[in-house]
């Protein structure tokens, strides 16, 4: 399923963006969406997943919100209180399944990537 990250870009720190993942020529519906992100010299970790439950990663509980639009076919990342170490490249993903519990953090039980898109957190 070709996926489409956008929604990216520069902000100072508490402030908030809005990621969106959208597919085109298939559906999100009934499958597990995760949303990664990759900082210059670091592994790619997952942020936020949305499978039979919603999960995230510990440092940006309370502050991040994934939720899933069926008539849209997308899944949006809201990224409130952002902070400086919140920088990276976001990236959104697909496969053709639910996963079950906090699985849906591990970036290797995906198959279908999005281009990423540039969140920057800087005063």
């Amino acid at each position: 399923v070709p996926l489409q990250a956008s929604g990216g870009g520069l902000v100072q720190p508490g402030g908030s963006l809005r990621l969106s993942c959208a597919a085109s020529g298939g559906t999100l519906d009934g499958y597990a969406i995760g949303w990664f992100r990759q900082a210059p010299g670091k592994e790619r970790e997952g942020v936020s997943c949305i499978s039979r439950g919603t999960y995230y990663l510990d440092s940006v509980k309370g502050r991040f919100l994934i939720s899933r639009d069926a008539a849209k076919n997308t899944v949006y990342l809201q990224m409130n209180s952002l902070k400086p170490e919140d920088t990276a490249i976001y990236y959104c993903a697909t496969v053709g399944f639910l996963l079950v519990g906090s699985s849906c953090l591990r970036h290797d039980e995906y198959d279908y990537w999005g281009q990423g898109t540039l969140v920057t957190v800087s005063s």
